[in-house]
């Protein structure tokens, strides 16, 4: 998967934001990166801030493990997704990619 790229600390994975949509929601994969609608304006960072919480959800991880890496203020972003504390990196790795592949495939 293009979108993902494995780091030591996680896997940063690319996002395509829609803001001001009716509903929160993964469109799919498009122009490269995972497709979220959210319904948050692009103003002072509300839409920043639903994608880091609505991605978390999804992805069944807790807000704190998530962070935007680049892209703040475009629609395109790369997100880290950082492992758990004491988890086994490989086996974390793995689990990542599936949860995404899977979420990309909605």
């Amino acid at each position: 998967m293009d979108f993902i790229q494995e780091k030591p600390e996680g896997v940063i994975f690319k996002v395509l934001v829609q803001p001001r949509s009716s509903k929160n929601e993964v469109v799919g994969f498009y122009d490269g990166a995972l497709k979220v609608k959210l319904t948050a304006p692009p103003v002072d960072g509300a839409a920043n801030k639903l994608c880091l919480k609505f991605l978390a959800k999804q992805l069944g991880t807790a807000k704190s493990n998530i962070d935007i890496v680049s892209g703040e203020t475009g629609r395109h972003k790369q997100l880290l997704w950082r492992f758990s504390i004491g988890d086994d990196a490989k086996t974390e790795s793995t689990r990542m990619k599936r949860a995404l592949a899977k979420l990309s495939d909605s």
